[in-house]
């Protein structure tokens, strides 16, 4: 029997038996769109809070610090040694100082990172307002969100105000990132650089970001940390293993990023289950509708037994109605599950925004994953089908002709 001769024999009971065939298809919709909107929310979760604390570069980027107890420094000559290492692509060098800041007739103590241009996009930072640090403007300053909050003023009023400090210079000239050493046991060094405030970046931490190229006469000869950018991530064990064993600590962004991707393994997997468990209860009713068909059809399969039909042809459109209705259920689950993630959103959105939060895109369904649902739909309405129309193609003809 010819490919198309068995679809339309397998579509038959589209027009015979409609409500039953279409409800049947949204039990197995329901499902799938349970699936679809569980595994989405995981999806989105991830990829929204991976945007918030990575970039691109940031992956590529490892963070080198002086360890405590090693005579190893990151002094000028060991970033040029660091920066000539093959697979090194850039270094971001900074330190850290107490200040205090002035803002008009407000003072505040302050922590100052000293940093240049390259400082956010290495370390995965984003701007909330403004602009980034510039060789251009090296007077303008980047503040956190919790500065504003010091002053008593928002975020974006801050952007175009100017600042003054007096540092606070550890004895032994350099910056004293997560030292034993307190910043307030070296010298003060009023500066009579006037800082514009020339962006803000979202923290809880009382930070305010500072070109180092401005803070030349502090004479700073070490650096507490700096960010080396790899050309790939083939070469990052690679430099890793040789800077460490000059004697320096070693991390990356990426170790964090690949605990998180697990962590959302396992979510994505516990939410997942709790769709299969829909989408079993709609295979059961799939199940029993070909259930009801076989019976309805005995007297129809034992005619086409009578006029020369095969075995495999009955099994074939049992088996391919149900991968039919199967199919149709993950292409309707997909669409129901896209509209209950955009209503959610939408509901969430509105709230947050309503409350002073920002919106953000809860759900995301990767190309791949939607094609296998789509996939995994069909191959259940194949699985279903196949006890029924196993029991289709082995009915006697004789008996199926006087059944009733």
């Amino acid at each position: 029997m010819k490919f198309y001769d068995l679809f339309v024999l397998s579509t038959r009971m589209f027009k015979a038996r409609t409500s039953r065939t279409l409800l049947t298809i949204l039990g197995m919709s329901v499902g799938i769109g349970a699936i679809l909107f569980l595994v989405s929310m995981g999806y989105g979760l991830q990829r929204t809070i991976l945007e918030k604390i990575t970039t691109e570069d940031s992956l590529l980027t490892v963070d080198v610090s002086k360890q405590k107890e090693s005579a190893s420094v990151l002094d000028r000559e060991t970033l040029e040694k660091i920066k000539n290492i093959d697979g090194v692509s850039e270094i971001s060098p900074t330190f850290r100082l107490t200040s205090q800041g002035r803002l008009e007739e407000l003072k505040a103590d302050l922590e100052v990172i000293a940093a240049d241009a390259a400082f956010f996009r290495l370390s995965g930072m984003r701007l909330e307002k403004g602009e980034n640090l510039s060789n251009d403007k090296k007077e303008g300053i980047v503040i956190s969100s919790a500065i504003s909050k010091i002053f008593s003023k928002e975020a974006k009023d801050m952007i175009g105000k100017e600042m003054t400090f007096t540092f606070i210079v550890p004895e032994n000239g350099a910056g004293q990132i997560g030292g034993e050493n307190q910043a307030n046991e070296g010298r003060k060094v009023e500066s009579d650089t006037k800082y514009k405030i020339v962006g803000t970046v979202e923290s809880e931490e009382n930070i305010i970001y500072v070109n180092y190229a401005s803070l030349g006469n502090l004479g700073l000869s070490y650096f507490d940390q700096v960010k080396v950018k790899c050309k790939s991530d083939k070469k990052m064990a690679e430099i890793k293993g040789d800077i460490s064993s000059r004697g320096f600590t070693v991390s990356s962004i990426s170790e964090t990023v690949d605990q998180a991707n697990k962590v959302f393994g396992v979510i994505k997997l516990v939410l997942m289950l709790f769709g299969i468990i829909a989408l079993v209860v709609s295979a059961i009713g799939m199940f029993n509708t070909m259930t009801i068909t076989l019976l309805e059809r005995t007297e129809e399969i034992g005619i086409m037994k009578s006029i020369g039909a095969s075995d495999m042809t009955i099994s074939l459109i049992f088996i391919m109605e149900s991968t039919i209705m199967g199919f149709l259920g993950g292409v309707v689950g997909i669409v129901i599950g896209w509209l209950e993630g955009e209503l959610f959103n939408t509901a969430v959105n509105f709230i947050a925004t309503r409350f002073g939060g920002e919106k953000v895109d809860l759900f995301y369904s990767p190309l791949w994953f939607i094609l296998a649902t789509i996939i995994f739909a069909a191959v259940v309405g194949f699985i279903t089908g196949v006890i029924p129309a196993k029991r289709a193609s082995k009915i006697d003809p004789l008996d199926a002709l006087r059944y009733k």
